[in-house]
């Protein structure tokens, strides 16, 4: 998900809400709009993994057919964002290389021709190195794909085999290889605390992306999320002192290189940041296409949030259909539940937002939260400059606590 990560909330009582301005209020502006595009199928489900993915064992997925109702599902959303420009694209998974070359190019030229995409739009294209191939990818640069995300997650072959991924350490570093000759940005993804991982085996896998001039790393912490096999069958895991210390070690020796941490799990050397994912963080808007995806949408009196129906063949089906019956839910955002929406991804940046972006965003008044802003600062959770919005090095630590203070 691409790109979202789930966020676990403490178990402490919200502080008291305040009073929020009615309904409606009106957004003076729109804010930046991106499109997230889902395509499920992956090889094979990994037992961590609770994305919306589907295993197809043999690469063969429904391309014509995904490829068909996207089309429709593309062009049924068109009015909602009618003459918007869109800054970024975001093609997630599953896994998206699975898509021939042919494929990729007819899914971004139906984006070109539908939607006002800018000359200068990062477009990403998540990638499995197990599914990597030197002359797709390419072809992957060529239709316009500027910036490829490969599903590293370890170089060490014991924890890939227990993390159930279907590449190696060779395949993985021919991969970094293959996509740095196609594309002008390459991101890492990396997993850390993993199972009977020790604070040396992290380290080295950090050293080994860095060995390839890395501009861009995603570090995530393993977390064993419900209804994954992880969560039936927990592995051991190193403990949250462990763990912490892996962080702040990654951190460091990341910062040391050039790549300072710019958000919770992001990690970049100057320019080299995902605009997609810091207009996610900037509360900006995101038109969600594909089996499961999500999307939220402004206008100028209102903010909505859809949900496309999960299953592939459902969703193909009722995209199809042209009647808005893909999707699976649409509803406006009420104003009581802004402010902790903001503060769930704005403060996840480390530099955090200009004060001003709450009430460009939400429609609402700094002060309808001016409680919570109180009871935050006061516990030293979020820094008291009045023209920001972020959280102390308190605050990142605690990052749950701080966020919940907003509920």
């Amino acid at each position: 998900m691409a790109i979202t990560i789930p966020i676990r909330l403490a178990g402490a009582a919200p502080a008291k809400s305040a009073v929020l301005v009615p309904a409606g209020a009106a957004l003076t502006s729109l804010p930046p709009l991106s499109v997230y595009v889902h395509v499920p199928w992956c090889v094979r489900k990994c037992p961590y993994c609770d994305f919306n993915s589907h295993a197809t064992p043999g690469q063969d997925i429904p391309e014509r057919a995904y490829l068909d109702a996207l089309r429709a599902d593309l062009e049924q959303s068109v009015p909602l964002i009618w003459g918007r420009q869109v800054i970024s694209v975001f093609i997630g998974g599953g896994t998206p290389s699975l898509l021939s070359s042919a494929g990729l190019d007819e899914l971004l030229a139906m984006l070109r021709a539908c939607l006002n995409l800018l000359p200068d739009a990062e477009i990403t294209m998540e990638a499995n190195p197990g599914t990597a191939e030197a002359g797709r990818f390419l072809d992957y640069g060529a239709s316009g794909v500027t910036r490829l995300s490969l599903g590293i997650q370890s170089f060490d072959d014991a924890q890939l085999h227990k993390l159930g991924r279907i590449h190696d350490a060779a395949q993985a570093r021919a991969a970094i290889d293959m996509a740095q000759r196609a594309v002008s940005r390459v991101n890492l993804d990396l997993m850390f605390a993993l199972p009977g991982q020790d604070l040396a085996a992290c380290l080295d896998d950090v050293r080994q992306a860095l060995a390839f001039g890395t501009e861009h790393l995603s570090m995530y912490h393993l977390t064993l999320e419900p209804n994954t096999v992880f969560a039936k069958y927990p592995p051991e895991v190193p403990d949250d002192d462990a763990s912490a210390l892996m962080q702040d070690a990654v951190e460091a020796a990341l910062a040391q290189a050039g790549l300072a941490r710019y958000e919770v799990s992001a990690y970049a050397r100057a320019g080299a940041r995902s605009k997609h994912n810091v207009n996610y963080w900037e509360f900006g808007d995101y038109l969600g296409l594909g089996p499961g995806a999500h999307g939220k949408l402004s206008f100028h009196d209102r903010i909505i949030r859809e949900a496309r129906h999960r299953n592939p063949e459902s969703w193909m089906v009722k995209a199809m259909a042209r009647d808005g019956s893909h999707i699976a839910e649409s509803r406006q955002v009420g104003p009581e539940e802004l402010p902790f929406e903001f503060m769930l991804n704005a403060l996840r940046l480390k530099e955090g937002v200009a004060a001003s972006t709450f009430s460009e965003r939400t429609g609402l008044s700094l002060a309808a939260i001016a409680h919570q802003l109180e009871a935050a600062t006061q516990r030293g959770l979020l820094d008291p400059d009045p023209t920001r919005l972020r959280a102390t090095a308190l605050g990142w630590r605690f990052l749950n606590d701080l966020q919940e203070i907003f509920l």
